[in-house]
């Protein structure tokens, strides 16, 4: 007998591929912004999805039979918050230096290399 999925199962993936998703969008963003200096839309939104759709994520782990690494988890959460807290901030800019953009990217850059490497 197969198998079966449970709901759980299905709503953890369908987190994980909002997840990394959302990540795309700010990484995305924020090498557009290194050409425009402005800020890009959607990357205020990829960032707060992110950071929703992790913690989510981590509800949903910890209600299951899954291994949480709490370490990895809260060193990907101060990561996201400060991604967050840069865009919001930027947001709130006319124009922007490509630190800037360089800080978001390379920070989101770390924050999905932490969840695939550790």
């Amino acid at each position: 007998m197969p198998d079966r999925v449970g709901h759980m199962d299905i709503l953890r993936s369908v987190l994980v591929i909002l997840h990394l998703l959302s990540w795309a969008v700010v990484f995305g963003a924020a090498l557009a912004g290194l050409r425009q200096r402005v800020m890009p839309a959607g990357l205020l939104h990829g960032a707060v999805s992110a950071l929703v759709t992790g913690i989510l994520l981590v509800g949903v782990l910890e209600m299951g039979d899954y291994d949480v690494n709490h370490v990895k988890i809260g060193i990907k959460l101060v990561v996201a918050l400060v991604v967050t807290g840069l865009v919001f901030w930027g947001n709130r800019k006319d124009e922007l230096d490509k630190a800037f953009f360089g800080s978001v990217a390379g920070l989101t850059a770390v924050n999905v290399a932490i969840a695939v490497l550790v």
